[in-house]
């Protein structure tokens, strides 16, 4: 049962990630997952000097809220300041890591408060951090319940709002022509990307966040040009990814989340060199293909 559990809570972090992450590909915001997992340190501190307490639950409120916070301060420059979004994403996660930093120096130099120990996790630990009722009662591991949660809102989101994600992501000026309101959508998105980012820390671990964010939906989009058949396909991949990943590790006896990563790039490198029509090594032969004389 534990490698259900693992690749349960995989698939299902790894499907909220990638559905999201195929818009950040398309609006070129790919890393906005890494920029948040170092913008949120501020809030882990914060919320250690106004509770007092480390636990788990006040340091992932306290990140959530600077993740979202993060985001809008990304478009902000972006819309506001004209950066373009990646110096925007550059610009904002660096001073606001920065600031956590110097936070934890001043107030909390003698607490060991880190985002390390007290946000990031490791997927091999979910069988064993159990949701354990006040009567006693096992109802599993409680990281498959959270992971279950995110992919469900997501989703939701997703079928409420696919017309104006769509929208704003291919054409804002029509978007904003026919009264959508881009940046609503683009807070609405962003923060849906911090939420399920900093659930998704303490459960799998960031670096493992950061790819599923990227490579699920950089391999589809090789594969396709229609959005639709985009998610169906990051769907698949992601389920791919943590199915492979944890035999992977299992065979090599080593990590389980970089064997998921590992997995993903090799996807990712084998669609790129042979996907039906972006594939390196199918243009050149259909390239060479045309290029011989005809007898």
């Amino acid at each position: 049962m534990e490698a259900v559990y693992i690749i349960l809570t995989a698939s299902m972090f790894s499907i909220s990630c990638g559905l999201l992450g195929s818009f950040l590909i398309l609006r070129k915001m790919a890393m906005l997952g890494d920029a948040i997992s170092h913008a949120v340190l501020p809030g882990i501190v914060i919320a250690f000097l106004l509770t007092g307490s480390r636990d788990s639950m006040e340091m992932i409120a306290g990140a959530a809220l600077l993740g979202i916070f993060t985001t809008f301060i990304i478009e902000f420059f972006h819309k506001r300041a004209r950066l373009q979004t990646d110096a925007a994403i550059g610009v904002t996660f660096t001073w606001m890591f920065a600031l956590g930093v110097i936070l934890i120096s001043v107030f909390a130099g003698q607490i060991d408060i880190d985002q390390d120990c007290v946000l990031y996790g490791e997927i091999a630990y979910v069988p064993l951090d159990l949701w354990i009722t006040d009567g006693g009662q096992v109802l599993g591991p409680r990281a498959l319940y959270v992971s279950a949660a995110v992919l469900i809102i997501n989703v939701v989101f997703l079928l409420i709002g696919y017309k104006h994600l769509y929208l704003t992501t291919f054409d804002a000026s029509f978007a904003a022509t026919i009264g959508v309101s881009v940046s609503l959508w683009n807070y609405l998105l962003m923060g849906a990307v911090s939420m399920t980012t900093v659930a998704a820390f303490e459960s799998v671990g960031a670096i493992l966040v950061v790819a599923l964010l990227v490579a699920p939906a950089a391999t589809a989009y090789l594969l396709t040009e229609q959005m639709k058949r985009m998610l169906l396909y990051t769907v698949v991949i992601s389920i791919i990814i943590s199915i492979a990943g944890y035999y992977l590790a299992v065979a090599i006896d080593g990590s389980i989340a970089g064997a998921m990563v590992a997995v993903a790039g090799l996807l990712f490198a084998l669609v790129l060199l042979f996907a039906p029509k972006q594939g390196y090594l199918t243009k050149l032969w259909k390239r060479r293909n045309l290029a011989e004389p005809t007898a």
